[in-house]
């Protein structure tokens, strides 16, 4: 690898973790930026986690630091995740995902949709506790959220987020708490993919330590800012996201 690659992973990598650290979505800069040196798809994918997990953790620590994450219920759906990323993994090396792309397209423009025209939405937190039925159904949630990341992916941040907000949590809080379950789904595809050989660590390590130093710069803007700076960046990240799944559906 030449310096000149170095350089422009590392930086691609800062800003993919930036964003990636409050509402997800940092793929889709870290992905492109290594298929430039060439490696075969998978090995991306795999270098790619690799990276993102050190990212997933700097901010995943930063919010829990921050008082952000609620300690008691992701203990109970951390599992979860992780168990339905590890799933996720091994059926996506046996069947294709595409099929999956139309209805990450519908289901992400009506995340987007309902979160523009509820203004007030995610502004202050209304969340008290779970009950019983409501616990089921978040690690329903969670074991599928954990599932997709693994098994396809794009979106992931922007739905753990969503589903936090309908919870009661205000923007800052369902940023921190999604963080919290997508480092549990990143970490489960890493293990995969390293124990598959699909990890090229000449990229990982220098990628994964700039993501670590933009995780941290993306995690403390988004708590001094709060909802005022993840709301926005969430709507602009979900609009992206739909361009790039439209473009992958209709002009590949």
């Amino acid at each position: 690898m030449g310096m000149e690659m170095l350089i422009f992973i590392c930086v691609m990598g800062f800003f993919a973790s930036f964003i990636d650290a409050v509402v997800g979505g940092g793929g889709l800069i870290s992905i492109p930026a290594l298929m430039m040196t060439g490696m075969p798809l998978l090995h991306v994918l795999g270098t790619n986690k690799a990276a993102a997990v050190m990212g997933a953790c700097t901010s995943f620590i930063s919010f829990i630091r921050s008082g952000k994450v609620d300690l008691k219920l992701i203990r109970l759906l951390f599992p979860f995740t992780l168990v339905g990323s590890v799933v996720g993994v091994l059926v996506v090396r046996q069947v294709p995902p595409d099929f999956l792309r139309p209805l990450v397209v519908v289901m992400l423009l009506l995340v987007l949709l309902y979160s523009v025209f509820r203004r007030d939405w995610g502004r202050v937190s209304k969340y008290h506790g779970m009950t019983r039925r409501m616990l089921f159904l978040s690690a329903a949630v969670a074991f599928t959220f954990g599932f997709y990341d693994g098994f396809f992916g794009p979106g992931t941040g922007s739905f753990l987020l969503f589903a936090f907000l309908i919870v009661g949590f205000d923007f800052l809080g369902a940023a921190a708490n999604a963080r919290a379950l997508n480092f549990a789904s990143n970490l489960a595809a890493v293990l995969l993919f390293a124990y598959f050989g699909l990890i090229d660590f000449t990229y990982a390590i220098p990628m994964g330590i700039s993501m670590i130093a933009g995780a941290w710069c993306g995690t403390r803007l988004a708590i001094k800012k709060g909802a005022s700076y993840v709301r926005p960046l969430f709507i602009i990240v979900t609009a992206v996201l739909i361009g790039k799944q439209l473009f992958d559906l209709f002009l590949k």
